[in-house]
C-alpha cells in the first residue's frame, strides 16, 4: 500500500471521527423550561437533553436583538465590531462588514471537513460572509416539520460529519392576536393557530392563564397572563420537534455522534425582556449534550455568553487556535470596491471555549458578561452597554436624554397596551410605566440580592466607589471589543 494512500485512509479517519454538531437556535425563548424549574409548561425532551448533558444556568445574549444577537452567535464578535448593529431585513439593511468572512462560523466549519446545513431563520448578512453549503426550507413556527426535512442530512452516505444551523421562528410573536380574548386588548397567538387549531404533526399543548407563572418583570395581569400562555404553547410546539429532530438522530444511527447545542437568540419578546438588556432580555437558556463527555446531567454556574458558541464550536471541529482564541486557519476574504468599508479585520474572538468545562459546575474564571445593544430596529436607536458580574451589573444607558424607544410588535403588545392605558404611574412589573421608557444614564444593581433589578444604586454614595470601578471595567471591555461607542465617554 502506498503512503499516499495511507495518509489519505488516516486523514479519512480523522474527518469521521469528528462529532456532528447541531446548534438549535429558538427565536425569543427565556430560559422557561422544566429543567429551569418552571413546574407548569412542558418541555419533557428538552428536560430530558439536560439530563444527558450539561444544563447552563448563567447563559447569556450579548443583546436581546435577532439579527444582532445570530451575527454574535455566528462570528463570536460582539455586533458593535462585526458590523450587524441591527435587523438586516427590509429597509432596515444592517449586515456584517465582508471582513468578518475570516472568522466566520459556517465557512470555517465547511474548510474543517463539515457538510454545512441551514434550515429556519438565519436573519443575518450577507450571504458571503454568513455561507452555508446547503439551505433547507421549512415551515420555521412548525420544528417537527423542519426536523423531517434534515431527514436526509442525517441519512446521507458520507464520512464527512455534518453542522446544521437549526433556527425556528417560535415563540416569537406574530400570527395574529387571539379574538376569543374577552379584553379591549388582545393577547398575541406567538405563531399558534388560532380557535385551537394545531399544527401538522404536533400534539398542541394548551395553558389556563391562570395557571402560568408571572415573571417579576411583567404585571400580573389577565392581558399578560393570557400572552404568557400563548408562549408557553408555542414553546412546547418547539420542544417537540426537538423531540423528532433527537429520534430522527437515532434512526440514522447519528446519536451517539452528534453533539447538540440548545439555546436562543435571546429573551421573550415582551416589554422589558426583549430589545433591552435587563436579565429578562439577556438571559437565554442554553443545554448541550455532547456524547463524549464523560459526565451527564451537570448543572453548570459558568457565565457563558453568545459570543462563546463560535469558539467552542470550532473547539469542537478541531479547528480552533486555542492559544490565540481565533481560527485555526482564518478564512480570507475579497477586498471590496474603493471607497466601501470592508470592515477592520478580526484577530481574537471576543468569547472563549467551554468546551473544556462542559462537566464542571463551578469553573472557576467564568464570572463576567458583557451586553451590547444599539439597535434593533432602524427607527430604535438606544446604545446600552453593560459589564455584570456575579455581584454588581453596570448597565450605560449612552441616549439616555430620548426616551426609549419600542419595537413596533412590543408596543402593541397587550400585555404593555394595558398598563399604558392606565397612565404613566402604572405598574409595570416593579417600575412604573414612565420610568420604563425614560431611564438615567447609568443603572447600576446589586444583582446578587436585587436580581429583578428594582433598586438604582447609581445615585446611592455608598456605592459610588463600586459604580466608578465598573465604568472603568466597562471602558476597558469596550476597548478590548473594538466598541466605538467606546468614544461617547468623552463628549456625551
Amino acid at each position: 500500500m502506498s503512503h499516499f494512500l495511507v495518509l489519505f485512509l488516516l486523514l479519512s479517519l480523522f474527518v469521521a471521527a469528528k462529532p456532528n454538531v447541531i446548534l438549535f437556535v429558538t427565536d425569543d425563548q427565556s430560559p422557561v423550561a422544566g429543567c429551569y424549574g418552571n413546574s407548569v409548561i412542558q418541555t419533557p425532551h428538552l428536560d430530558a437533553l439536560a439530563k444527558e448533558g450539561t444544563m447552563f444556568t448563567q447563559a447569556f445574549a450579548t443583546t436581546a436583538s435577532c439579527s444582532a444577537s445570530r451575527s454574535v452567535i455566528l462570528s463570536g464578535l460582539h455586533n458593535h465590531f462585526n458590523g450587524q448593529y441591527g435587523h438586516t431585513h427590509h429597509f432596515h439593511k444592517f449586515e456584517s462588514f465582508p471582513a468578518m468572512r475570516a472568522f466566520a462560523l459556517p465557512q470555517l466549519m465547511s474548510q474543517a471537513g463539515y457538510r454545512t446545513v441551514q434550515i429556519g431563520k438565519l436573519h443575518v448578512a450577507p450571504e458571503s460572509v454568513f455561507h452555508f453549503d446547503q439551505y433547507l426550507r421549512g415551515n420555521t413556527r412548525n420544528a417537527h416539520q423542519m426536523a423531517e426535512v434534515c431527514k436526509p442530512v442525517f441519512e446521507e452516505k458520507t464520512d464527512k460529519p455534518f453542522f446544521l444551523y437549526f433556527a425556528t421562528s417560535d415563540p416569537h410573536r406574530g400570527g395574529g392576536i387571539d379574538k376569543s380574548f374577552p379584553g379591549k386588548h388582545k393577547p398575541d397567538l406567538f405563531g399558534n393557530l388560532p380557535n385551537k387549531e394545531e399544527h401538522v404533526g404536533i400534539k398542541e399543548v394548551f395553558y389556563d392563564p391562570e395557571k402560568v407563572i408571572v415573571p417579576g418583570f411583567l404585571p400580573d395581569t389577565p392581558e399578560s397572563r393570557a400572552e404568557i400562555a400563548h408562549y408557553y404553547q408555542s414553546c412546547s410546539r418547539i420542544d417537540q420537534g426537538l423531540g423528532h429532530l433527537i429520534q430522527l438522530l437515532k434512526d440514522s444511527e447519528k446519536w451517539d455522534n452528534t453533539v447538540i447545542i440548545f439555546t436562543a437568540d435571546h429573551g421573550m419578546a415582551f416589554p422589558g425582556a426583549k430589545t433591552t438588556v435587563y436579565e429578562a432580555g439577556l438571559r437565554v437558556p442554553f443545554v448541550v449534550r455532547d456524547p463524549r463527555a464523560k459526565k451527564t446531567g451537570v448543572t453548570n454556574e459558568a457565565m457563558l455568553s453568545h459570543a462563546d458558541i463560535t469558539p467552542t464550536i470550532l473547539d469542537i471541529a478541531g479547528a480552533l487556535n486555542k492559544k490565540k482564541t481565533a481560527p485555526a486557519q482564518p478564512l480570507s476574504f475579497e477586498k471590496v470596491g474603493v471607497g466601501e468599508n470592508s470592515g477592520k479585520a478580526p484577530k481574537r474572538y471576543h468569547g472563549r471555549s467551554w468546551l473544556p468545562i462542559l462537566g464542571e459546575m463551578n469553573p472557576k474564571g467564568w464570572d463576567e458578561i458583557s451586553a451590547s445593544h444599539t439597535f434593533h430596529e432602524i427607527q430604535m436607536y438606544y446604545p446600552m452597554r453593560v459589564i455584570r458580574d456575579r455581584k454588581y451589573k453596570l448597565i450605560w444607558n449612552i441616549a439616555y436624554r430620548q426616551p426609549y424607544p419600542f419595537a413596533s410588535d412590543l408596543w402593541v403588545a397587550a400585555t404593555w397596551q394595558a398598563q399604558w392605558a392606565k397612565g404613566k404611574d402604572a405598574d409595570y412589573g416593579g417600575r412604573t410605566v414612565d420610568s420604563y421608557i425614560h431611564r438615567p444614564q447609568f443603572e447600576f444593581f446589586d444583582i446578587a440580592s436585587d436580581p429583578n433589578e428594582s433598586r438604582n444604586l447609581a445615585d446611592d454614595p455608598a456605592h459610588a466607589e463600586a459604580l466608578a470601578k465598573y465604568k472603568d471595567r466597562l471602558k476597558a471591555e469596550q476597548k478590548r471589543t473594538g466598541d466605538p461607542w467606546v468614544m461617547k465617554w468623552e463628549y456625551e
